[in-house]
C-alpha cells in the first residue's frame, strides 16, 4: 500500500528537524570543529546517507532555516501593508528579527560560533549573497525596475548589512530608525517611491 504523501512529508520534516536540533546541540556543546557528520547522524538516530539527503554539507546543518529566512525577506517586500515604502517594510522585518535574536540565548551562542569558525563565516557570507540577490529581484519587480537595477541591488545589500548593525546595537529600535531613515531618504531621493510628505517611520506604521 502506498504511504500517503502527507505522512511521508511529515516524516521527512521530522527527520530534518531532528538532525538540525542534534547538530546545533552538539556544535554548541563540543565546538563545530570537534563534531563530525557521523556524530550528528548517530545523535539523530539516522544513517549518514540520510543526513546528506537533507543537508548537502556539514555547514548547512547550522543554517537549516536558510530558505525560510530568504522567503521571509521577500515576503516583507511583496506583502507589505498598503502605504508602506519598501525600506519601511524592511526596517520592521529586520527589527523583528533582531529582537528575536537578542532574546534567544542559544541563538546568540550560535552567532558567536559562526563568527569564530572560518568555514561557517564563509558559508554565511555565501548564503547572505544569495539572499541579497533574491531580495534585489523582489524589489525590482515591486517597483517595475529592470532586472539588475543598481538602486534595487544597493537597497537589498544595505538592508541586509543593516540587520547586523541593528542586532549588535544595545538599542535595536533606535539603531533601526537611524539606519533605515538614511535608506528611506536615499530611496525616496532617487525617485523610487514617494514618502507621502511624512516622516518615514510615521508614514511606515498603519494608523491604529
Amino acid at each position: 500500500m502506498t504511504e500517503p504523501l502527507g505522512r511521508r512529508e511529515r516524516k521527512k520534516a521530522q527527520t530534518r528537524q531532528a538532525l538540525a536540533d542534534a547538530a546545533l546541540r552538539l556544535f554548541l556543546e563540543r565546538g563545530y570543529d570537534n563534531v563530525g557528520v557521523k556524530d550528528v547522524a548517530e545523535a539523530a538516530d539516522v544513517a549518514v546517507t540520510t543526513l546528506f539527503k537533507h543537508f548537502p554539507s556539514k555547514e548547512a546543518l547550522v543554517f537549516d532555516l536558510d530558505a525560510d529566512l530568504e522567503a521571509a525577506l521577500v515576503a516583507a517586500v511583496r506583502e507589505r501593508p498598503p502605504g508602506w515604502s519598501i525600506p519601511a517594510a524592511l526596517r520592521e522585518h529586520v527589527l523583528e528579527w533582531a529582537v528575536k535574536v537578542a532574546a534567544d540565548e542559544r541563538g546568540a551562542r550560535l552567532a558567536r560560533m559562526v563568527e569564530d569558525t572560518p568555514a561557517l563565516s564563509a558559508y554565511a557570507r555565501r548564503m547572505w549573497t544569495r539572499h541579497e540577490s533574491a531580495l534585489a529581484r523582489a524589489i525590482a519587480e515591486e517597483t517595475g525596475a529592470p532586472a539588475g537595477d543598481l538602486a534595487c541591488a544597493a537597497l537589498a545589500r544595505f538592508a541586509l548589512e543593516a540587520a547586523d548593525l541593528v542586532q549588535r546595537d544595545a538599542d535595536p529600535g533606535g539603531a533601526a530608525t537611524v539606519v533605515f531613515d538614511l535608506l528611506e531618504r536615499g530611496w525616496t531621493a532617487a525617485g523610487r517611491e514617494q514618502a507621502g510628505g511624512a516622516e518615514p517611520w510615521a508614514a511606515a506604521t498603519p494608523e491604529g
